[in-house]
């Protein structure tokens, strides 16, 4: 999976100054995303190396906020591992009543995709490899990919396991190269070192960025300028835009609006008349404005709660109702840091003092309090035959941007109003405390409620 073409066979021969002399001409208007060589003009093919794989845009000097995707991660490192499996359709995943984690591209040709039930990906896809998630070795990975990211720019915001945001704003002088460059080295580097493809999008702010990476995978390399933006959301759906799942989708084609080009055309007020903070978001969106900055984030692997009883528990209902209450404790960290998780971790400790883990990958990032207590609960039900424990704790990790957190096509239909339920519990104790409103399940362990503490990450 090494680099091809000229400026890969100097470094081969360890000619570094002359490939990169080539990456780096003159005068360009953009890039071979092969041998790195800069180009004028409007070639067909790379006037060096010869390959169709080029990089140009009118805006490429200009814009410095990236997306970086690893294509089907999981699967990726699967093969990566194991040469054999290169071409062959692979799924990431549980077993028959799982659910795929990743598919490689060859299983999506079948029509396999991430969340989907495995006995429905078996029957899409009858010769597909399925292989358990080992979560230890893809973290070991992202961990790489992050490092490589990091020697770019200290401005890196991990989004999950494999994808981050980066602004590589006031990094040219650094590193001799635009953003652009210095991200197709970063790319082969990646693909070379790592033995992984990423796709990379480019653009003036996070939610183009965004949506520019998904645009050619595997492999991608895309780009939104400003003078280009508003045109190129026109004509898309409502569904491009973060949150807006099928019941929203729905809900806005009920009104007549299936397009961005719809949105465009509609006043801030009338939209959050009609929608209230998710109609101000569709309007800012729609217009291509995202304020948000790149924000590093530190070291946390996790965000948990746990509580050790007086008195080891065995009761269900006993452990429900603490469980509730933790997971309440972790729903209110995850807003206040602006985060979601995609992994949900139950751990006890049984009264011999062992401890049993268990865990979820979720079909969809989540924050709210409501998902983790039922996703938690399902898990709890299956140990709670009854041991006695004298430690109970819910977390999650694997994070994720939360403006993908909790669609509503992926729910059932009344979380909707248990989540907006929710919203206003968590306006009225940011109002007056958070013992302000509690729910009637917490109150039934009995005794002195514990005191939840939150675990170290």
């Amino acid at each position: 999976m090494r680099g091809t073409g000229i400026a890969a066979r100097y470094r081969r021969k360890g000619s570094e100054a002359k490939a990169m002399r080539l990456a780096q001409p003159s005068a360009t208007n953009g890039f071979c995303r092969d041998c790195l060589s800069g180009f004028a003009g409007e070639p067909a093919r790379c006037p060096v190396c010869g390959s169709p794989r080029l990089l140009r845009h009118p805006e490429l000097d200009r814009l410095a906020i990236a997306h970086l995707d690893c294509d089907a991660f999981y699967a990726a490192i699967e093969k990566r591992d194991d040469p054999s499996l290169a071409e062959k359709p692979v799924i990431v995943g549980g077993g028959k009543r799982g659910v795929v984690a990743t598919a490689c591209y060859i299983a999506r040709i079948s029509g396999v995709r991430s969340a989907m039930p495995m006995f429905q990906a078996l029957r899409l896809c009858p010769g597909a490899v399925v292989i358990p998630p080992d979560m230890e070795k893809y973290a070991a990975a992202g961990r790489e990919v992050r490092r490589l990211m990091l020697e770019l720019t200290p401005l890196v915001e991990p989004v999950s396991i494999d994808e981050a945001f980066m602004d590589l704003s006031g990094t040219e002088r650094l590193h001799q190269a635009s953003p652009a460059l210095s991200l197709l080295r970063l790319a082969g580097r990646i693909e070379t070192e790592l033995g992984i493809t990423v796709s990379i999008g480019l653009s003036f702010n996070k939610f183009l960025a965004k949506i520019a990476s998904d645009l050619q995978k595997p492999r991608g390399f895309s780009v939104i300028g400003r003078a280009e933006a508003l045109a190129f959301l026109a004509d898309k759906p409502v569904s491009l835009i973060y949150g807006v799942g099928k019941a929203t989708q729905a809900q806005l084609a009920a009104d007549g609006i299936r397009s961005i080009a719809t949105l465009q055309r509609m006043s801030e007020s009338e939209l959050g008349r009609r929608y209230g903070a998710m109609g101000l978001r569709l309007y800012r969106l729609a217009r291509a404005e995202d304020t948000r900055a790149v924000e590093p984030r530190g070291e946390a692997k996790s965000v948990s709660a746990e509580t050790t009883f007086e008195k080891d528990v065995a009761d269900l209902a006993a452990l429900r109702a603490t469980l509730r209450r933790l997971s309440e404790k972790v729903s209110r960290r995850l807003k206040k840091a602006g985060i979601a998780g995609r992994t949900l971790t139950l751990k006890l400790k049984t009264a011999d003092f062992r401890t049993r883990t268990r865990s979820r990958q979720l079909g969809a990032p989540t924050l709210l309090a409501d998902r983790i207590f039922r996703e938690g609960t399902d898990l709890l039900a299956r140990e709670a035959d009854g041991t006695e424990f004298r430690l109970i704790g819910i977390g999650l990790s694997d994070f994720a941007d939360p403006l993908l957190a909790d669609p509503a096509d992926l729910v059932d239909a009344s979380a909707g109003r248990r989540a907006a339920a929710e919203a206003a519990i968590d306006k009225i104790r940011g109002k007056f405390g958070p013992e302000a409103v509690g729910l009637g399940i917490v109150f039934d362990m009995p005794g002195t409620p514990p005191n939840p503490r939150r675990s170290p990450k």
